[in-house]
Formats: structure tokens, sequence, C-alpha cells
């Protein structure tokens, strides 16, 4: 990112700096503290816009300026230029957010129209080039310019007008005279032309109305791929008017119409994002073959799949009348869905239906394949030409990637670096997912530092021109409608900032001060990560004060790395998601600053930060007796007893710990053996929870005896 502050810079800085070289010479020691002196403006500077724009994702070259625009009943937009109805439809939208944010009357009735075209004086003036393609590479950047008078947006197409409006938005400033737009000259484009979002609904449902608010916070970020999983064990969730048993018998008569599916492609087409459609196939496939299962591998009773996982069922390559049925599937479903890209999955095939079937076994041999994979590439290299007569262009997951298939393909890489830098070196297309999975419950701050380009994979030019991007990836075993935005914002945002801005844009501290911000602007869209906890708590308790329970919840996250779900078999898709593990959601900003701050104080000790530290552990502490009065009337908490009893225990001895620093003693070691067995005990999961703050607790345990 570069930027520049008036009288401070005078040209544009990086935002990371090189380490110097050893000092050898005092000639050479005065040049290098000249460099520091200009680096620490640089930095100054950066946190100094950083500290009055909270934009996100960070714009590649920012500027300030002395101007502002102010945002009265006097605003108007004018759209100058080749554009067509997405911007206009775009513009009215940011003009009712506009006045949702600010509250103020703004005189059109939320419409901007062709007919407000030739106001070139206008508050704010889009100058758009030419109607974007829904397309990947499609011209995606924009400029601002905000003069003495008006605010100025450029863009070669509407993709990049859109990514405008939304900085604008979040660019809205005030003080005491009212709001305005700040003065500032921004050129931003796309690092990565595939900034997507893989959202399952297959193994949970999610009904219109979820991705049609999840679409809008992906524009808020400005994310343009919508990866729709549509397929799996579990069921088929798109209406098939050609095979009408996939939706009769493989759907619990739960999808989407082909109305729906248009419905969702136009909403996402007004805000600049592709769809993309996801049809698992050879395995993974246990609803399919249970409307159909001739075309099964095994010939058994098939049912739908109530647990999560990998199993074993799979279609059987062998079987000449399998290719037209999915060439007519396929077609049927690649015309609902205009992106140029279609997903076949090929993902965690066991091969054991295939090892163990006597014809098919007999067909590997015939045709000298020497293990099951073999037998998948065949089955891949039959459906490309069923892809590539629909017009598109064929992905997979990585398992797909084996000796001799088509560069043409594009690989998702889900299993490791490994795969995903070996796929590149082999000229294939890639989009990374490998450290994007949000169900997975990891934070921020360990996405957000997974770079599809690393310094560390050392690839050329060329091989990083066929990265395409990357995908967050919300699998949903455990996330229902309600629950769903929270896995997924505002971590996501991270994510979407890493695949747009700059590579030097990596500040964790930064990217989490802007993240809160950011999180408030999406619940403000109407997304759900935060307002869904107090119903769901209020259920709980069954009426009674969440207090208690909000204080409990607060510290706590659900168990990582699908731990949650043990073995695959605790839960179903009719299990009850509206437990505490379900309240809880991912990387809090509580147990994130509580821990940051024992991290300062144990470095660096003050008053204010001893008295912060000490506020929070007698609240855990005392909270205890308070929730136990709770699981009188409430059965469904019993699971989470343990927790609170345990952080209650631990704050107790956190308390210990800061009087002994404070008095500047050192505790005994039985008092440290002692305390150490609490904080390790308070690291035993509750409810499918474990408590975030054990580890800064045990940091001052530790210290009070050293």
């Amino acid at each position: 990112m570069a930027i520049i502050v008036p009288g401070q810079n005078s040209g544009y800085y990086k935002g990371q700096i090189s380490p110097g070289k050893k000092l050898y010479k005092s000639a050479m020691a005065r040049k290098i503290l000249l460099v520091s002196a200009s680096i620490i403006l640089s930095l100054l500077s950066y946190a100094q816009i950083n500290n009055t724009f909270n934009l996100m994702p960070v714009p590649a070259e920012l500027k300030v300026n002395n101007n502002r625009v102010a945002i009265d009943q006097r605003f108007r937009i004018s759209v100058n230029g080749n554009a067509d109805k997405r911007i206009y439809a775009e513009a009215s939208r940011f003009i009712r957010r506009l006045n949702n944010k600010t509250g103020i009357f703004l005189d059109k009735q939320g419409y901007v129209t062709p007919q407000d075209s030739n106001n070139i004086s206008a508050a704010l003036l889009i100058k758009i080039h030419r109607p974007g393609k829904l397309k990947l590479g499609e011209d995606e950047s924009y400029s601002i310019e905000t003069n003495a008078n008006q605010v100025i947006v450029t863009a070669t197409t509407d993709l990049g007008g859109i990514h405008a409006l939304e900085t604008l938005l979040q660019l809205v400033s005030n003080d005491e005279n009212g709001y305005y737009f700040p003065g500032v000259i921004i050129h931003d484009k796309p690092r990565f032309a595939w900034r997507g979002l893989l959202l399952d609904v297959v193994l949970h449902f999610m009904p219109v109305d979820v991705v049609k608010r999840n679409l809008d916070g992906m524009a808020a970020m400005k994310m343009n791929v919508l990866h729709l999983h549509l397929s799996n064990d579990q069921g088929f969730r798109v209406e098939s008017k050609v095979f009408p048993r996939l939706q009769q018998v493989a759907s619990d008569g739960i999808y989407y119409t082909q109305q729906d599916i248009h419905e969702i492609i136009n909403y996402a087409d007004q805000r600049g994002i592709r769809i993309v459609p996801e049809f698992v196939v050879p395995a993974h496939t246990t609803a399919m073959l249970t409307a159909y299962p001739e075309f099964a591998s095994v010939k058994r009773d098939y049912k739908l799949q109530r647990y999560f996982g990998v199993f074993d069922p799979v279609m059987d390559p062998t079987n000449e009348k399998l290719y037209p049925f999915l060439e007519k599937l396929f077609t049927e479903m690649a015309s609902l869905f205009p992106d140029e890209y279609f997903h076949i999955g090929g993902d965690e095939n066991t091969g054991k239906d295939w090892e163990n079937t006597p014809h098919i076994k007999s067909f590997m041999k015939e045709k000298g394949m020497q293990k099951y994979m073999d037998l998948q590439t065949y089955f891949n290299k039959r459906l490309l030409p069923i892809i590539r007569k629909t017009g598109k262009t064929m992905m997979g997951w990585d398992e797909i990637l084996q000796p001799g298939v088509p560069k043409e393909i594009v690989i998702q890489s889900w299993r490791g670096n490994e795969d995903y830098y070996k796929s590149i070196r082999l000229g294939y297309k890639a989009i990374l997912s490998y450290g994007y999975y949000i169900d997975l419950i990891q934070p921020a701050s360990y996405h957000y530092l997974n770079d599809p380009i690393p310094d560390s994979a050392k690839l050329t030019e060329k091989e990083k021109n066929l990265v395409l991007g990357g995908e967050a990836t919300m699998w949903s075993e455990l996330v229902t409608p309600v629950t769903v935005d929270s896995r997924i914002w505002p971590r996501t945002a991270a994510i979407a900032e890493r695949l747009w801005s700059p590579k030097e844009i990596n500040n964790v501290d930064d990217m989490y001060r802007r993240l809160d911000i950011a999180s408030l602007q999406l619940e403000a869209l109407g997304l759900r990560h935060e307002s869904y906890k107090l119903p769901m708590m209020r259920q709980l308790t069954n009426g009674m004060d969440t207090k208690p329970l909000e204080v409990l919840v607060s510290v706590l996250e659900p168990l990582k790395i699908y731990e949650r779900n043990e073995g695959d078999t605790m839960y179903t898709v009719f299990s009850p998601f509206t437990k505490i593990a379900d309240v809880a959601s991912p990387d809090q900003k509580l147990p994130r600053i509580f821990n940051k701050q024992v991290e300062e104080f144990l470095i660096h000790p003050s008053v204010e930060l001893e008295k912060n530290i000490s506020e929070k552990l007698i609240l855990w502490k005392e909270n205890d007796a308070a929730f136990k009065l709770l699981l009188r009337n409430s059965p469904a908490l019993m699971e989470a007893a343990s927790l609170s009893e345990n952080l209650s225990s631990l704050a107790s001895a956190g308390l210990e710990a800061i009087q002994y620093l404070h008095d500047n003693k050192k505790a005994s070691t039985d008092w440290l053996k002692e305390k150490l067995a609490i904080a390790i005990k308070a690291k035993q999961q509750g409810g499918r929870c474990e408590i975030q703050v054990v580890d800064a607790i045990q940091k001052l345990i530790q210290h009070a005896a050293d």
C-alpha cells in the first residue's frame, strides 16, 4: 500500500521494509540512520492513516488531502459514461445504505437513474467507461478522488465502480459539523482475480435469504465468487426437470427451485459476484444413487446419508449408461449457471467399492490400471468432453490432479501446500483453499498470513500467473442457517483482504483493529454473526437472565479442526445445533484483547493494565455462582457446568498471581504446582467448547513464581 500525508511525505512508501545489512563503517551507519528516519516517518504516516480510515480491504494506493465533501440533504449522485443497469442499481442501494448509516433524509427516493447522468456537478460523480463482463480476469480497478466540491469515482467497468462505492461507505466520517467524505485519492485494484467463498448448502441447507445476506457481505469485502456446493451424500439441492427423482427422492424435499437459482444469480450479478456450481462425482454421490441406484458400483439399498464424513458409495465408471445420464444432468445444470466454470468435486473417493467389485477390477486389469485413482482419471477424462460441450471449463479438488489430466482443468487445492505447488509447477491454474477452511474455527490471523504466493514457494513469474486466487470454505456439517454467519464473518473479511490487498499489507494487529470495525459494518448489512446469540441464549436459559451465560460464552470457542464431531458420529443432519457450542463463536474479541493485555503486562507492567486484567478476572471468578443458578432451570446448560467452574477457579488463581506481581513477591513452588494443576484442568473441553484465556492466565501464574 502506498500512502502520502500532506506535510509529512513527498512520495510513496512501501508498507514493509527489508532488514538492513550489518554496519561495518560509520558512513554506512549514517546512511542507514537516514533511511531508518524515513522509514519511521512512513510507519507513523501509515499509523495516522489507519487511525483515521478503517478500510478493509486496504487499497493498493491511498493519499490524503485537506478536502472534504459534506453529506447532507443536498447530496446527489450522477453516473456518467457507458453504464448499464448494474451500476444504477448499486448506486441506488448505496443511497439507501447511506441514508441508514447517517440518518439523513437524502432528497432522492432511494433511486439513481440514467436521467441523473447529466448532473456533472453532483456531490458524487461516477464515471464508467464500459459495462463489465462477469468473468474471470475482468477489470475491477477504480479510483476515488475528493476535491473541494465533489467525490469523483472513475472505473473502467461498473464492477470497479461497485467496489468504489463499498470503499466510500467505509470512508464515511463525522465530526461536530456532521457527516462527510474525507479528502482522499485512491487508486485500487485486486491482487487476485478469484476471491471466493464456498458455501455448502447440502449438509445443512441454506435458504435463499441466507445466501443473499452473505452475498451482501461478500460484496462489502470485494469478494467476487460464490462457490455453491450443491450435491453430496446427504442430498441433491437443485431442482432437475430432466431427472425429477433427484429432488423427489434425494433431497428430503429441501432444495432450490430453478427459479430460486435464477434469483440468487441475479442478486449476485448486481453485486459483481459470479456463482460457480459444484456437483460432486464420482464419490460423495449417495444422494444421487438413492434416486438412480443403477449407476452405483455396488448394488445395495441406498438411502440418504444422515452422518457426515467420507463414505464408500461411488458411481460405476465402467457403466456406459452413466455418461449419457451425466451429460443430460450436467447440461441442464450448466444452463442454469452462466459462469464459465463448472466444479465436479472429485474428492474423497475411498476406492473400496471399486476395489471390491469383480467387474470393475476386471475392467481395471483390462485397461492396465494399477490403482483406483487411475480409474478415477479415466472417469474424469470421460467427463471432460461433456463439460466442454456445455461451454464450461472443468474444475475440481486436488485429487483430480493425476497423470494425463489435461492442463485446461482448474485445480482447487485443499489438502496441503505440496499438492498446491505441484499443480502450479505442472502448469495447471490453481485456487488455494488450504489454510482458508473457516469451518475449522481457526483465528483470522492464521488465515490472514496464509498467502497464495508466499516468498518461500519460490515460484517463477510464469508460475505465479497460474495462481488465480483463493477461496474460503464454509462446510456446513456443524452449522445451520441460524449460526452459519458466525462461522463465516467477520473472519472471512481477513481472507478477502489477503486476496485483494498488496502482499505487504500483513500487520495482524492492524488487521484486527479494522476487522472489529468491519464486523459492525457487516452487521449493519443484515448479517447475523452477532445478533443470533442472544435469542439462542434466551432459549438455553429458558427465559432467565442471560448475563451469566453471556459472560461465560464470551471466553469460549467451539472445539477446532472437526474435534467437536468426534469420529464423525456425534452429530447427524437432524441433531440439535442450539447448544453452547453453537452460541460460542470463533476468534472472539474479548479473549484476544485479554491475552494481548497479559502479554503486554508481563513485559511492561502498568497500573492501567493491571486494573483491566484484574477486572476481568474478578468478573470470571464471581460469575460461576450466578451460572449455577441458571443450571437449576436449564438442564441444557449442564454440559457447560465444568467450564464455568474451571473458569472461576482459574480466574481466582490469576488474581493471586496478579497480587504476587503487584507486591513484587515470589510465589512458592507448592503454590505454583497447585495453580498450574488448575490451569491444566481448565484446558479440558466442556459442552464441546474450550476456554480461550487459559494460556494467558497460566503465564501470569508462571510469572508469579519466576
